[in-house]
This record gives C-alpha cells, structure tokens and sequence, in this order.
C-alpha cells in the first residue's frame, strides 16, 4: 500500500473517549462543524477522532480533525491530497526587506512558467510529465506564499527579532483533485484497507503527498529567487494526509502531522500572527496531530457581505498593523481571505498550549502575503512573450 502503511510512527495512546476535543468552552466553534463531528461515530471503521481548536464545517467532514479507522476514508482528506504549511529561514534581514518592491517582484509567482519545473521533478525521482505546470505555484482559496518577520520568540527558536521567514501554504493542485476525482462512490462509502481499489488509493495518495512537499519547496525556491535571497527549509508539515500507525488509518484534515519534537507552524491570516510551536509528547495521544492554522470563523459566502463595501475598505484590506502589504488581486477572494473570517491565531496556539500538546516557540508577524496576481502584458512573463511571438507570426504570414 506504498510508503502510507509504512509509516508506523510512535504508538498510538488510545483516547479516553471516542471524540477527544482539545479544546474548552471559550473556542469559537460553529454547531454545523461540532454536528458534523458527532456524524464522525456512526461512520463504518471509525473508532476514534481528536478535535482541535480551529475545527470548522468542511464539504465532506469537520475540517481541524485526526480521524481513527480501520478503513480508508477518502474523503476525510478530501482533493488537496498532501496540502500543507512549510517554513523556511531567508538568509535577508528585515532591515533589508522592501515591503513595496518585494510585494512587486512576488506578483510574478502568479506565472504558471517555470522552465526549472520538469527537472525539478526529475531531481526528486518524479516523472518530468507529472503536472510540471502546476509546480511551483500556490494555487487559489486559502493557499498563500508569505514573508514573516519576528514578533517574539523563545531562547529555544532559532530565529530572533529581525530574522525573516517565508511561510508557504500549497497541495497537489491537478494531481490530488484528479486522484479524488478518479475514485467512484468508494470517496464517500470508505474501503477496505485490502482491497485493489484502497492500494491503488494509497499508492496515488503517496505520490501526492511527495508532490505537494516538493511543490512547496519549488514555491519557496521561486519565491527567494525573486527576492534575491536563499531559503532554508525548517519545516514541513503536511495536513491532508493518512499515516498508518497502531494498525489503524488516520485520517488528518486540516490537522498537522506532528510527531512530538517536532517543530510546527501555526498559519494566522494575512492580518495577523502566525506561531511556530514545539510539539510535545502528549501529542502522540491526538494521534500525532495539531491545528494548522487559525481555521475559519465565517464562511466565504458570509465574508462577501461582511467586509470590504467601498473601494477604501478593501483597499485597508490589502494592508495590516505592521506595515505588511498582501497580493490579492481579486475581489471575492481579497473579501473571502480577509483577516476577519479566521479565528484567533492566538487563542488556538493557547488552547494547543493548555492541553499539553505544544510549547511555544516563536510568533511571526505577516510582511508580504503573496495569494494571487492578475499579471498584465506588461509584465513580460514566459508566457505572454511566447503568446506574443507566435501572433506576430502569424501576422507576419498573412501580411
């Protein structure tokens, strides 16, 4: 079943109840994504889920959940097969960084050309033909390519005051939708774990998985290249996947593979802090899982109405309390991502912290958020120069 049931990992301490939330009566938590969590025990398999504080509703499932089961639930990951956070170090100081030029030259991550894509796979030991277009690119929703400087950190943090990092939140893009989208009723029913068709799951599932790692890491090659720096990886933690561990599945959604020692980030919004955390050796009881991130508090329909009416108002979006500037260059998602639709990213790491599952390493504050660009002809991307050529061309024919 490929490198999924090979990763046995820690032993798995068994909850002392079927849901496990690690979470108290102060998190915001809707009631569409607690009910969806109570549905979680009436499905065939499941005998345990650990809940955690950014839990909210998904499409098939809660989303901020570590699912236990002795069947396989696609759909518990969902089409993002392997999305996930990466921190890296830059080798610039915050003094250096320019905010505007940066935020100028990050734009171009919104090219789909990227010359280096094929041998970048080819490097890795992954076909040269394996969606090379989608490499190194950050797709839509809530995925985002981030500057960060340093608000605080602990003597135990490698960085200080002054550091930069760059944070990059990206998946499989094509290849997990088309391995989820290849799967029949068998997404929703769940399957067998010795069945061809849950091999042959997995299999895909593994090779989205490394897909997405390298994806963030091309990401974040592309991003420093244009920066003009170089960038160090410090961790990467895939949040849509299944491990194989105590001779069961979990599923994560939306919940951090962390083993204990290991080093986590803990996504904010563009408009406030994201955390770095240290997980500890009670982790292993929540299945080896975290928040990733902040998680939504309002829906994207919802935040349409909420935020951003005039032309000031979303102009103010694009900007944060420390001077930061965010690429977002469409209208729905700049209102979609606003800062206000997620949680407290402060609150979530404090309730990580307060169940024992974390320490607290450092707290980063958003510089540069990259999410999408509209780039124009002027830009001169590979692309258009190649659009271009060939109209001339073919002009040049008719003439």
């Amino acid at each position: 079943m490929g490198n999924t049931q090979l990763d046995s990992g820690p032993a798995v301490t068994a909850a002392p109840s079927v849901i496990t939330r690690y979470y108290s009566e102060l998190s915001w938590i809707e009631g569409a994504a607690e009910q969806q969590l109570v549905q979680l025990l009436d499905v065939e398999g499941v005998d345990a889920v650990a809940a955690f504080p950014d839990l909210h509703p998904g499409k098939f499932g809660p989303v901020g959940v570590a699912i236990r089961s002795s069947r396989i639930h696609p759909a518990y990951v969902g089409n993002d097969i392997g999305c996930g956070m990466a921190l890296f170090r830059l080798s610039i100081p915050e003094r250096k960084l320019n905010i505007e030029k940066t935020a100028k030259r990050l734009r171009q991550l919104a090219s789909d050309e990227w010359d280096a894509a094929s041998d970048y796979l080819a490097s890795a030991g992954l076909l040269p033909s394996l969606y090379p277009f989608s490499l190194g690119t950050v797709g839509g929703g809530n995925h985002f390519c981030e500057v960060l400087g340093v608000e605080d950190a602990s003597e135990a943090f490698s960085g200080r005051k002054g550091d930069l990092f760059l944070l990059v939140h990206s998946g499989s893009r094509g290849l997990g939708e088309a391995t989820f989208s290849n799967l029949d009723e068998s997404r929703h029913l769940g399957m067998a774990a010795d069945t061809p068709s849950a091999i042959s799951y997995l299999e895909g599932h593994d090779l989205c998985v490394r897909w997405a790692a390298l994806n963030r890491q091309a990401i974040a090659g592309r991003a420093a290249e244009l920066i003009g720096c170089e960038a160090s990886l410090v961790s990467d933690a895939p949040h849509n996947l299944i491990s194989y561990e105590e001779n069961r599945f979990v599923h994560r959604k939306g919940a951090a593979l962390a083993r204990p020692g290991d080093i986590v980030p803990v996504a904010g919004s563009r408009d406030s802090l994201s955390f770095v955390v240290a997980a500890k050796d009670d982790v292993s009881k929540a299945f080896n899982a975290l928040s990733h991130g902040a998680g939504r508090k309002y829906d994207r329909a919802t935040m349409r109405h909420r935020v951003g009416a005039t032309k000031a108002e979303r102009e103010a979006l694009t900007r944060n309390a420390w001077g930061g500037r965010a690429i977002v260059e469409d209208r729905n998602l700049l209102l979609e991502e606003a800062g206000a639709a997620y949680k407290s990213s402060v609150h979530v790491v404090d309730e990580l912290v307060k169940h024992g599952l974390v320490e607290k390493l450092a707290a980063l504050k958003p510089l540069v958020t990259f999410k999408r660009a509209d780039l124009h002809q002027e830009d001169h991307t590979a692309k258009d120069k190649l659009l271009l050529d060939r109209r001339k061309q073919r002009k040049s024919k008719r003439d």
